[in-house]
């Protein structure tokens, strides 16, 4: 896992092609209780425009039950809720997952907690073969 702290940013390295590890996240994701309310598949979205771009899958996801009450308290939280999942492919074939830094999510909207914060070991989750029955 690593974390880009300038951008918030957490990335984490996946062994599953895009389509794969997206179904993978979303299982996992779904199994925490979490609801799916999109799932957006850009490199199809590019190419309904005539443009190419590698696989990149984007995830939105959250539990309304806990990101309510947040967005009532801190409303400019709703900027970056529902929580994403960024799966993609980069220039050198290798696969990633990416979401916001629960720390980072922390400080840009002034939270006293840290509420995102099992969010990447959920990813982490997903990627691997003998937590998610595949």
């Amino acid at each position: 896992m690593s974390e880009s702290p300038e951008i918030g940013v957490v990335s984490l390295a996946s062994p599953y092609a895009v389509g794969d590890a997206a179904e993978r996240a979303v299982r996992v994701l779904e199994q925490a209780g979490m609801t799916i309310f999109a799932q957006i598949d850009q490199q199809d979205a590019a190419r309904t425009v005539g443009l190419a771009m590698r696989p990149m899958m984007l995830i939105l996801f959250g539990n309304p039950s806990g990101g309510t009450p947040l967005m009532q308290a801190y409303p400019t939280l709703a900027i970056d809720l529902p929580l994403k999942a960024l799966v993609w492919e980069d220039a050198d074939g290798r696969m990633w997952v990416s979401t916001n830094s629960p720390e980072y999510m922390q400080r840009r909207h002034g939270l006293a907690e840290t509420p995102f914060a099992g969010v990447p070991g959920l990813l982490a989750q997903a990627l691997e073969s003998s937590k998610t029955g595949a």
